[in-house]
């Protein structure tokens, strides 16, 4: 195993669409924002990933396979 290895594709995020909805964290003091997963039953967070760019945000809503993401502050 080397440091300078390819990357992969891109795989799908992998979540049960019954329990749980992708939603956009955003900080309304620093502008953060974190994309993860809420439970509906529950209203706990999965946090997936830190989002920085658009880039970043496109790809995370590609691997969920949604054109529409919900935010809450």
């Amino acid at each position: 195993m080397g440091f300078f290895t390819k990357k992969k594709a891109a795989e799908p995020l992998v979540y049960d669409r019954e329990k749980e909805y992708p939603v956009l964290h955003c900080s309304i003091c620093n502008g953060e924002q974190v994309a993860g997963f809420k439970n509906r039953d529950t209203g706990h967070f999965r946090e997936i990933t830190l989002i920085r760019t658009q880039a970043e945000l496109d790809t995370f809503m590609k691997q969920c396979g949604i054109s529409e993401i919900t935010k809450e502050y």
